[in-house]
């Protein structure tokens, strides 16, 4: 079995088109080197355990200038393309957003937050199969269920009297 060449099996670059003072425009986002790669896979890391733990992220492995230089970095020379074609802040910074998603996680990734309004992509809704398979459906908050409900668990009334005798008593 021969392998064939990563630049042929691999995408080295994403195109995300951003509107401009001239229109828009598409730019090119070139796959950074390794150690840049690096750098961002540890800030998606540290993003991510931030997340799970509830708390700030330790940013300590950015220094000051890679930290304010993080949309350069992923962005690569797009970044000067975008600021001088008039980019809006908010879109330079969703293109960098998905560069990060696609540098860490890959492009599939990166298409879906790239499409997501405001940059959170919602789950997929389920298709109908599936939300017959779980028994829900569309529009109602309420699952269909599949096993009959407890009777009332309410103690109102009184416990059966036993026919027991009481215990003899020893003379």
């Amino acid at each position: 079995m021969a392998f064939e060449a990563l630049d042929e099996l691999l995408d080295e670059t994403i195109r995300l088109p951003l509107p401009g003072r001239d229109g828009t425009h598409e730019y090119v986002i070139p796959s950074p080197p390794a150690e840049d790669g690096l750098i961002v896979e540890r800030f998606v890391e540290a993003m991510r355990q931030a997340a799970k733990d509830g708390t700030r992220p330790d940013m300590e492995f950015l220094n000051d200038d890679e930290e304010r230089d993080l949309y350069r970095l992923v962005l690569g020379p797009a970044y000067d393309e975008m600021v001088a074609a008039g980019v809006k802040w908010a879109w330079l910074k969703h293109a960098a957003m998905t560069a990060i998603v696609w540098i860490s996680t890959g492009t599939s990734a990166a298409e879906r937050y790239w499409k997501a309004a405001g940059g959170r992509p919602e789950p997929e809704a389920p298709n109908r199969a599936a939300r017959r398979a779980t028994g829900t459906r569309q529009g109602s908050s309420q699952a269909v269920k599949s096993t009959r409900s407890r009777g009332s668990r309410s103690t109102t009334s009184t416990p059966r009297a036993t026919a027991r005798k009481p215990p003899e008593q020893a003379d």
